[in-house]
């Protein structure tokens, strides 16, 4: 369905999506010609990515508030990563770019159309936190040159640390002035309002007081932007196979992924469960459009989808809007950006690393899980001190040995009877819990899996074991039990077997997951108890099985 967010338009809404578009013009303009510079690119590809996002969204894509363009989560990876292939800025580096950005734009709109999103869900929030907590750190070095006017020969995070604490005496204090006061701007903003755009005030002030001062000659500047009348063009590297950059594509479009998806469902434009699949794949058009621009891969925006959905945007006519701003200052305002200072723009790229770096979700994480604050760490030790596209993918691939380690160790415990009640319940320190003499109440509490049923039969066996008396009745409590596979009933029977064997009566209680009670009966483990020993609660097991 093309132009989907448009669809209904009414009359009243036009106040709010004309606010909302000028304020993500005032955000994006500063926003995207930095993100252009970190990329290693020409100022003004950066305004092209916004444009190619934008136009690929509001055409193809559903939410109402998504911002898609240039953004500096995947431009550390591919500026990094790219860096070490060919010269950045070179003519090889922009076609080399160009060609990343159709394969990965040719990635999103597959995984949209194969409704693929749920590669977002391999990837758990501290895994996420810590990877992108590394990548503002790759940020803040890479721009950390820029604004102590500086210059630096190292493109690795670790050598280009020690490089820079070598040339501190160098410091232009000129150059960092202008630097820290864009900062202080930016998060001035930032403290008074959320939809204040302090960067275009920091930016303009930055220029206003190079032109002024006569510093042009002094630190370094952007120069003013060159358009021209935007034409289309497959990019062909001449010395660069698309394979070397395809392991850096992949770990492109897996991130673009999880950013979309996560903002599509934390800024929801409709009600109940969404779709996000062709929102996916619209991000991907954009991609390719913008790679066909001469740009460079685009992504989702949660802190531009969060000014647009805050500000009172109604649908993707504010992208609109935002376009046709960008595109006045195009004709208007390109040659003030001969006075913009390098500086400027590296305070802006660091006020975003500030953003992605997640401060308050960290500390609630190290709050809550003293395990998981250690993922957050080593996936942000992996991407700093590893080439990037290398710790990102081992990050990712952290969080599914983290999810694994979970399947395979899960909370399986022995029950306790709560007094006064039918109720058996996990012990807990400092509350009663009564054990029935001779009777094992066992919660499985997952799924009996190839890869946890041993553990858990050990578990079982461990409680049995440590009973202070011989155990008669155990009863097998499956409210966890989702499903059991081939090797995790047949593991799990023959260790029923053994102490149906030595007389023990056996319960299965609360197997409300029909799936996996079928399961059950199939692999024989009903037939061994007995179909009279199946039952509903385990205090109604304890009591027949008692009888």
């Amino acid at each position: 369905m093309l132009f989907a967010s448009l669809r209904g338009y009414r009359i009243a809404w036009i106040s709010g999506d004309l606010i909302a578009g000028l304020l993500l013009a005032a955000i994006a303009i500063p926003e995207q010609i930095a993100t252009a510079r970190l990329a290693g690119m020409p100022a003004e590809t950066g305004l092209y990515a916004f444009a190619a996002g934008t136009v690929a969204f509001v055409v193809f894509g559903r939410n109402r508030y998504l911002s898609v363009g240039a953004d500096s989560t995947i431009a550390t990876i591919f500026a990094v990563s790219l860096a070490a292939i060919v010269a950045p800025g070179s003519p090889e580096y922009v076609l080399l770019l160009g060609l990343m950005a159709l394969i990965v734009g040719g990635m999103l709109v597959a995984a949209g159309i194969a409704r693929a999103e749920w590669i977002s869900d391999l990837l758990s929030i501290p895994v996420t936190v810590g990877f992108l907590a590394g990548i503002a750190v790759q940020i803040v070095v890479s721009q950390l040159p820029s604004l102590l006017g500086i210059s630096v020969s190292q493109t690795a995070a670790l050598p280009r640390i020690g490089e820079i604490v070598r040339a501190l005496p160098q410091t232009n204090l000129t150059v960092l002035a202008l630097g820290a006061g864009v900062l202080a701007i930016i998060f001035g903003a930032r403290l008074a309002s959320r939809k204040l755009p302090g960067a275009i005030f920091a930016l303009a002030a930055a220029a206003a007081a190079v032109a002024l001062l006569h510093l042009e000659r002094r630190v370094p500047v952007v120069g003013a932007l060159h358009f021209g009348v935007p034409r289309l063009r497959l990019p062909i590297p001449h010395d660069v196979h698309a394979g070397s950059i395809l392991p850096v594509a992949s770990v492109i479009a897996v991130v673009c992924v999880l950013q979309t998806v996560t903002t599509l469902r934390t800024f929801r434009s409709s009600k109940g469960i969404v779709d996000v699949s062709p929102d996916v794949a619209a991000t991907g058009v954009g991609s390719l459009l913008a790679g066909l621009l001469g740009a460079f891969p685009v992504d989702a925006s949660p802190p531009r989808t969060a000014i647009v959905a805050s500000a009172g945007a109604r649908s993707q006519f504010a992208g609109v809007v935002a376009l046709l701003g960008v595109a006045l200052f195009a004709l208007l305002g390109a040659r003030l950006t001969a006075f913009v200072p390098h500086a400027a723009l590296a305070g802006i790229l660091i006020y975003i690393a500030w953003e992605i770096f997640r401060i308050d979700e960290i500390r609630r994480i190290a709050r809550e899980s003293r395990l998981e604050i250690a993922l957050v760490v080593l996936s942000a030790v992996l991407v700093v001190v590893l080439r990037i596209n290398v710790g990102m993918m081992l990050s990712i691939l952290l969080s599914l040995f983290y999810g694994v380690y979970i399947m395979l160790r899960p909370p399986c415990v022995e029950l306790v009877h709560v007094p006064k009640t039918t109720i058996w319940w996990p012990p807990k320190e400092a509350e009663e819990g009564a054990r029935e003499k001779g009777v094992v109440v066992f919660s499985l509490a997952a799924p009996l899996y190839f890869m946890n049923v041993r553990y858990i039969a050990a578990r079982l066996a461990a409680a049995i074991a440590a009973a202070p008396e011989r155990i008669e009745t155990v009863v097998v409590d499956g409210s966890g039990v989702t499903d059991i596979d081939y090797t995790g009933a047949h593991v799990f029977k023959s260790m029923l077997r053994g102490l149906h064997d030595r007389g023990v009566r056996i319960a299965l209680a609360r197997f409300s997951e029909e799936r996996a009670l079928a399961a059950a009966r199939r692999a024989g483990i009903v037939e061994l108890i007995g179909e009279d020993h199946v039952f509903k609660s385990a205090q109604e097991a304890v009591e027949a099985l008692a009888r």
